[in-house]
């Protein structure tokens, strides 16, 4: 979705054509929802319950937690489900209660994304798991709502050309890439003079001093505002998510790298801005709850009453705002090289981060480990500019494998 699919979004289906209604201007709208146990595929559900009359769940996966999903399918009366580990799926395939189809394996998610009578395809799985499901559901026309980052980072221009083709909208579903969407409203990129994303910070951020080589893994969990996944939260603490999200905004909204900026707010509030060439700068504000972003994800271009929690300005008190150091945390500039270099190379920094904070998670390294595995793996990759979905996936594989390695021989 760059600033160009958004515009012909906005004039083929209008803008806010049903303002502040919630009753229903269509049929109910078909969502198949690709990572349903984790915290954001719990957090649509939650948004699907409060519009029974706008949506119907027709599918869920999970990569592992098949009771969760069993559960899930049976409130939602569901018909197909999707769980990606081999050996979970073959076990509860049994147990699956009549009507229920089990589908299994990465083939089953892609099968499961291109259902025929699928609206939309919410990507909330983690890491690389959701790029080929997301191809298939863009290839066959289906909209995207994208809380998979990883999928745009690795294969932004593959994932652009399948949109392009077929015509269907990718969604954000981040907050802050959310919040970019609604500041520009069909907007050319001409307009724009910079994007500034909005972090955090995570735990560390505005500690006067650190010693990463002593934090611990509950220091890393220790989110001040965000309730997410464990790999999504170490994400956060070493700021690799905001590099991460910084290379999914240039595809989204077809920004130069030099255009995109990031400042530390740590109430969380402002979520993120948009500066224009005439210097108006608009800004996207709410209380920190995931259901804004999904909701409007979900609801485009309709506007609908969730009950959602009001910002309450006069009592927020100040607002704050610095620039991260980039000595503090070097994934930044990790993440910008990356995306510098492009080719393979930022299937290889994604790759080899997931490897690095898995082994974090296990204890095997240090926190300052994560980066210094990634810059490793970095230099170590031969890149190729020009690669195809096939050469990103093997690149892939190499940094992970040779990210273990690493690790594992302490090199």
């Amino acid at each position: 979705m760059n600033t160009e699919s958004v515009s012909d979004a906005s004039t083929e289906r209008g803008d806010y054509i049903s303002m502040n209604t919630n009753k229903p201007s269509a049929p109910r709208k078909k969502i198949v929802v690709l990572g349903s146990t984790g915290s954001i595929g719990e957090n649509v559900l939650r948004v699907v319950e409060r519009f029974p009359d706008h949506f119907q769940v027709i599918g869920l996966a999970a990569l592992c937690q098949a009771e969760r999903l069993f559960q899930q399918a049976k409130k939602f009366s569901v018909k197909h489900i999707a769980i990606a580990a081999p050996e979970t799926a073959q076990k509860y395939a049994r147990l699956a209660p009549a009507g229920l189809k089990v589908l299994r394996g990465m083939e089953g998610l892609e099968e499961l994304a291109l259902l025929s009578e699928a609206d939309m395809v919410v990507a909330a799985v983690v890491g690389m798991a959701g790029l080929r499901p997301v191809l298939a559901a863009l290839r066959r026309g289906t909209d995207v709502a994208l809380a998979t980052k990883e999928v745009m980072v690795v294969a932004g221009a593959h994932v652009l050309k399948a949109r392009e083709k077929s015509g269907a909208a990718i969604l954000p579903i981040d907050s802050e890439h959310s919040a970019i969407f609604q500041c520009l409203q069909g907007r050319p990129a001409l307009h724009v003079r910079r994007i500034i994303l909005t972090a955090s910070g995570g735990p560390f951020a505005l500690r006067p001093t650190i010693d990463f080589d002593r934090v611990t893994i509950a220091d890393a969990l220790k989110h001040p505002r965000w309730n997410m996944g464990k790999k999504v939260t170490v994400d956060s603490a070493t700021m690799m998510n905001k590099g991460l999200e910084v290379m999914e905004a240039r595809w989204l909204f077809d920004i130069a790298l030099k255009q995109i900026e990031i400042l530390i707010h740590p109430e969380s509030i402002v979520h993120s801005l948009v500066e224009f060439i005439d210097g108006a700068v608009l800004a996207q504000l709410s209380v920190s709850d995931m259901r804004f972003a999904i909701q409007y994800a979900l609801t485009y271009p309709e506007r609908l009453d969730g009950q959602l929690p009001s910002l309450k300005l006069a009592e927020l008190g100040a607002l704050h705002f610095t620039k991260p150091d980039e000595n503090r945390f070097p994934c930044l500039a990790l993440a910008r090289r990356a995306a510098r270099d492009g080719g393979t190379m930022p299937a290889v920094l994604n790759a080899a981060n997931e490897a690095a904070v898995k082994n974090f998670l296990q204890g095997k390294i240090k926190f300052s480990g994560i980066w210094q595995t990634v810059a490793k793996v970095m230099e170590k990759h031969h890149n190729n500019k020009n690669p195809s979905l096939e050469e990103i996936m093997l690149a892939d594989q190499w940094a992970r494998d040779e990210a273990t390695h690493i690790i594992k021989n302490k090199q």
